[in-house]
């Protein structure tokens, strides 16, 4: 077969058949399959490189060096830069080699007469001429393993540089496999597995990926529940009230199990309207409505600082990464914005005549952004080293904020029944907006959750869970079960099919994938084999 060969194929006749052989011999090599692939290129008359190439690499790596430039300057449709940027390293292996037998006045011809010449940058001619002079401790060293070794460097390098025909990216064959997946991955609205998908038909998950029934009902508080969370690990929830309490929760590690409850905290004397995990897991915020922050140790359950008083009410607070500073902002206008150690000492404060009250906050994951929501319909993200201040202002007003597992992204629910997601790089003009749910007169809290928080979900005034693909502003699935408005919800951050919600109905609803009930597995059986029962 000529690599010449006008020959394509595929339905669409995109794809030409000498690229595809030589990109399976490629892949055969790369598998460790060297006896097929040499079959296949003897059967085809197709190599997985050029011939050009193979005497470019046996040049290269026998030290020829006049041979491998000449080669590579007979290189058609190579761009003068590349080609520049390739000869540059051609020269620099060759002085290194002068200078190590040396050769210093071939050397400082190379440097003087070729290098010069090149069209790389003064920085870099300089720069190699600086390493010649202080090569001076390791000249002399002719070991051929290290010259060996130097020269396979710098083909490998070479072959970043140079492009196709002449030589393939490495691995192309599973490139364009894996891209291929992704793209179906991309478009699937319903995948939420880790792993490796199957090569065998095209890519499309249903919905049983996503927490879509009900697994669990939680009763043990007895009044509205205003909040929920999973901790960091996923082992542990926590749930807050308008019963005054605060309950702390245990996930258990099988499919099967059940979350049962680990510790009642007790001590606010109004409801308590929010929690926070410390990102160790080891402690727990629980926050009162216009009241106090209160400090509870997780594997115990008691209680180890209180913070506020009557001159700070605490409205909204947030953790750092290090699990020992947090910060807290103020329901009142002025009092601000304030970070403490976990013993309530004063790290630093944001505050004055003009600040006004916070209604949620929340720091990125590296600790270094401060997001704020002010006044009802401002955003504020604040660099918390260099205090830099960047301001998103929304037409409507502003519940709750959360962020994204990876922090890149936060949403905040408005109470014009949208929820929008901006980045916190700042990229965006306009933000994503998700549309569906109910939300007019009271907080709801959405979250970003599942594999690599590809989803979105919340709460809603008409007592349903929506989800939503971030892709879509429209949602995929709705949750029915409560019988009054869901206030919160949470997505379990290592298991992505587990989702909690929490309702004025005084319930916790843990969700999970739907599954064939027993009763219709039974069916099936009897059906299939009626001599079982």
């Amino acid at each position: 077969m000529s690599e010449a060969s006008p020959t394509v194929l595929g339905t669409k006749r995109l794809i030409r058949k000498h690229e595809f052989v030589k990109v399976i011999i490629q892949c055969l090599y790369s598998l460790g399959f060297g006896e097929s692939a040499s079959c296949l290129e003897l059967e085809s008359g197709i190599s997985d490189k050029s011939h050009d190439f193979e005497l470019f690499k046996s040049q290269v790596l026998n030290g020829n060096w006049d041979g491998c430039i000449q080669t590579l300057k007979a290189f058609s449709d190579l761009k003068e830069d590349t080609r520049a940027a390739a000869l540059f390293l051609i020269f620099e292996q060759c002085i290194s080699e002068y200078l190590n037998h040396g050769d210093y006045l071939k050397a400082l011809a190379v440097l003087r007469k070729d290098v010069s010449a090149l069209d790389v940058g003064r920085d870099l001619i300089h720069n190699l001429a600086h390493n010649i002079l202080s090569l001076n401790e390791e000249l002399g060293k002719n070991d051929d393993n290290i010259v060996g070794g130097s020269r396979r460097n710098l083909l490998r390098e070479l072959e970043k540089l140079l492009p196709p025909p002449i030589i393939m990216p490495e691995r192309r064959l599973e490139s364009l496999v894996e891209t291929t997946v992704s793209a179906q991955i991309n478009t699937c609205m319903y995948h939420n597995s880790p792993g490796a998908v199957s090569l065998y038909v095209d890519h499309l998950c249903g919905r049983d990926q996503i927490p879509t029934e009900t697994h669990q009902i939680l009763t043990d508080h007895k009044n509205e529940v205003w909040f929920v969370q999973f901790s960091n690990s996923g082992k542990y929830l926590a749930s807050s009230s308008s019963d005054c309490t605060a309950i702390i929760w245990e996930v258990p590690d099988d499919d099967d199990g059940k979350i049962t409850p680990k510790h009642t905290l007790c001590g606010h004397q109004k409801q308590v309207s929010f929690v926070a995990w410390s990102p160790d897991d080891k402690k727990l915020l629980t926050c009162g409505n216009l009241e106090v922050l209160k400090l509870w140790d997780v594997e115990t359950g008691t209680l180890m600082h209180t913070f506020g008083d009557l001159n700070f009410i605490v409205g909204s607070c947030a953790w750092f990464p290090d699990s020992e500073r947090l910060v807290c902002g103020s329901s009142e206008p002025e009092k601000g914005i304030y970070m403490w150690d976990c013993n309530g000492n004063e790290i630093k404060a944001w505050r004055g005549t003009r600040m006004p009250k916070v209604i949620d906050l929340a720091v990125t994951s590296d600790g270094e952004n401060l997001i704020c929501i002010f006044s009802d319909k401002e955003i504020t993200i604040v660099n918390v080293i260099t205090n830099a201040e960047r301001v998103i202002s929304e037409e409507h007003s502003i519940t709750s904020l959360s962020l994204s597992g990876d922090g890149e992204f936060f949403i905040v629910n408005l109470n014009s029944q949208e929820i929008h997601m901006w980045d916190i790089a700042g990229k965006w003009e306009k933000p994503k907006k998700y549309m569906g749910h109910k939300q007019s007169k009271y907080v709801i809290r959405s979250c970003f959750g599942g594999l690599n928080s590809y989803f979105i979900a919340s709460g809603s005034e008409d007592a349903q869970v929506y989800i939503w693909n971030r892709k879509n502003s429209s949602p995929i699935e709705v949750l029915v079960g409560h019988l009054m408005t869901v206030n919160c919800v949470s997505w379990n951050p290592r298991r992505p099919q587990m989702l909690a919600s929490a309702s004025d109905d005084q319930t916790i609803r843990i969700w999970r994938p739907s599954l064939p009930s027993k009763m219709q597995t039974k069916k099936l059986i009897v059906f299939l084999n009626p001599f079982s029962i």
